[in-house]
């Protein structure tokens, strides 16, 4: 169905990113109810928060860049091309215990840990109206090839997941590098992970072999409790998003242009007993 509506354009600042944006997401809002706030990523290695001023404009009010030089020096990183310094972003999350504490996903395959409070200034000669300041604070081991998404736990504040196109998802914990699982669940890219809102164990991906795929690590870490077959041809599936007020419900978007709802039954959407307590068992243990 095609629905009309509405649409504000609002206009872009003369900064814009370079090359592409592989994301964007709200931040909550102000304190004034009339403003909204969204970051944007690209692959030029911007990190860019935007704020709507009134009137279809957004207004360019923080910039970020995530270059090499500034990694921590535990990242190995193969020489960039053309001697370049940016290290391209592909995907974001924020904490949903700290505003400030978001990570992103990168061309290289490794997630970084990030804060909008740095204050360092970035060592990149990028046009920039704002200056651009180098938010890293910590990198963790990486995929085999770029990060698609990532997604931190409603859960706990020190957990979240990243997939990309290795064809695994990784669990990770914010304390240290190596991922607490490391599970291959496509011999194809795996294009989005998202953590259930309501169960602490649950999580979703979607397959570059045209799967749903639906994790409960309260029954196992190695293999999905349910895989649901979204295409018949096995095109990909590129998207897919939890309802947080309809907790039954999840849709995937697929490469044939459908997007479909789910209905989960109640084994996905009912935490069980000690679930919470499992999952910080699961956040304390130490990877090897």
């Amino acid at each position: 169905c095609w629905w009309r509506c509405p649409v504000l354009p609002c206009a872009w600042p003369s900064t814009r990113p370079s090359l592409p944006t592989s994301q964007v997401v709200w931040l909550p809002e102000p304190r004034q109810s009339h403003r909204f706030q969204v970051l944007s990523v690209a692959t030029d290695g911007k990190v860019l928060l935007w704020q709507g001023v009134g009137a279809g404009r957004l207004q360019l009010t923080e910039g970020f860049a995530l270059v090499i030089q500034q990694l921590p020096r535990s990242t190995k990183l193969r020489k960039p091309p053309r001697g370049e310094t940016e290290v391209g972003t592909t995907a974001v999350a924020f904490s949903s215990f700290d505003p400030s504490l978001f990570v992103l996903g990168t061309e290289g395959g490794f997630p970084v840990k990030c804060s909008l409070t740095a204050e360092e200034a970035a060592l990149t000669r990028m046009p920039s109206s704002v200056p651009l300041r180098a938010p890293a604070q910590f990198t963790f081991s990486p995929h085999g090839g770029p990060i698609y998404s990532v997604s931190c736990s409603p859960f706990h504040r020190n957990l979240f997941l990243s997939a990309g196109t290795d064809g695994h998802v990784h669990l990770y914990s914010m304390l240290q590098a190596q991922p607490l699982i490391s599970l291959q669940l496509s011999y194809k890219y795996l294009f989005a992970v998202r953590w259930s809102p309501v169960r602490p164990l649950v999580f979703a991906a979607a397959s570059g072999e045209g799967d749903v795929q639906l994790f409960d690590l309260q029954k196992s870490s190695q293999k999905p409790t349910v895989s649901i077959k979204q295409t018949e041809d096995g095109s990909p599936v590129y998207c897919l998003e939890f309802n947080s007020q309809q907790t039954q419900l999840l849709a995937a978007g697929d490469a044939k242009g459908t997007v479909k709802v789910w209905q989960l039954s109640t084994e996905f959407t009912e935490q069980g007993p000690r679930e919470t307590e499992d999952l910080d068992q699961l956040a304390a243990e130490v990877a090897t």
